[in-house]
Formats: structure tokens, sequence, C-alpha cells
């Protein structure tokens, strides 16, 4: 049992602090500006989760290989179709319509979770904290790993999008669609490129 809770805790602390500042806590930083927090919340914690299981399993079974140079390709081209996507956003709402636009922002909270899961999801494949967590799951207990390096993650990302809550009422939305673009594009770039 203590083997079991020493691995949440080290897995926690090391995967926060990997966290900080990583290209996924500035996504959700964007995710936070834009959207609910309690949506945000569980959008970062299933694609963190959905990351982390993978890790462990790559992790646990094979201990530390992953094939990073095939997953930053698609991981960057996913982020570039994200970037043009968040342009495309449109933010012509008449007064007549806010009634509608609340019926359809309640009909696409699932939607907003799952792209919210996705993009952290395929933003985690092949990063520095995944395979972390992948060494660490080949070390000690993969569930105890893969639990606390996910609420490691996702502690981290949020704070990212209370960040980015705390400055999103400020900034106007096409100027947070604008920099969600480049940032998505940045990371795009940046992966089709091998930088990450």
């Amino acid at each position: 049992m203590f083997e079991i809770i020493a691995a949440i805790i080290t897995s926690f602390g090391v995967v926060f602090v990997a966290e900080l500042g990583d290209k996924t806590q500035l996504l959700a930083l964007g995710f936070g500006a834009q959207h609910s927090l309690r949506l945000v919340a569980v959008g970062l914690t299933l694609g963190y989760a959905a990351a982390n299981l993978l890790a462990v399993i790559v992790g646990g079974i094979l201990g530390a290989a992953l094939p990073q140079r095939p997953i930053q390709i698609v991981s960057g081209l996913v982020f570039l179709v994200f970037a043009f996507l968040a342009l495309r956003r449109d933010d012509d709402v008449d007064e007549e319509d806010l009634e509608s636009l609340d019926v359809a922002k309640a009909s696409t909270k699932p939607k907003l979770v799952a792209s919210i899961a996705l993009a952290i999801a395929i933003a985690e494949m092949g990063d520095k904290t995944q395979i972390t967590t992948a060494t660490l799951a080949s070390q000690a207990p993969p569930v105890a790993i893969w639990i606390g390096a996910t609420l490691g993650a996702a502690s981290s990302g949020m704070v990212g999008a209370v960040a980015g809550r705390s400055i999103g009422h400020r900034i106007s939305t096409r100027a947070v669609d604008v920099a969600s673009a480049v940032l998505f594009a940045a990371f795009g770039v940046a992966m089709l490129t091998g930088w990450f």
C-alpha cells in the first residue's frame, strides 16, 4: 500500500512541475479564457487521462519506447487544423440570436469537452511529460502512476485555465480566437519541424 501511495505522490509532483509552462498548460490557458472552467476541467482531465493511459500502457509493457516522430507529424497537422478552426469562429451574433445561442451552447457542451480532451491528448503525445509517465510506469505500479500523473497534469492545466479565465474577460473574443489560432499554428509548425 505504501508503494502505491508513494507512486501516486511522486508521479503527481513530477508531472505537475513538468507541465508548468508546457504547451498543454498554454492551451489550457486559451481554453480557460474562452469557456466555462467546469467544462475545461472535464476536458483537461479526460485528455490527460487518455494520454497518460497510453503512456502507462507503453511504459508498463515496453519501457519508455514511443515512436515519437510519426506522432509529432500527425499532432502537428491536427494543430494546424485547430488553428484554422479557431479563426473561422463566428462572432457576429445579433440580440435576437442570443436565446438560440444559449440553446446551441447547451447542446454543444459534450462536443466542447471532447474537443478540449482531444486537443490535450494530441498535444501530450510524445511530450516530455508523457515520456516521463511512461518511464515512471516502467518502474512502479502503472495504475498508481496513471492516477498521479493524470491528477498532476490536470492540476497544472487548471492553473493555466484559471489564469486564462482571469484575463479572458479583459480581452475581446476575436483577440482570444486569433491568439489561440496563433498558438495552435505555432505548436503545429514546431511539431512538424521537430522542435517539440
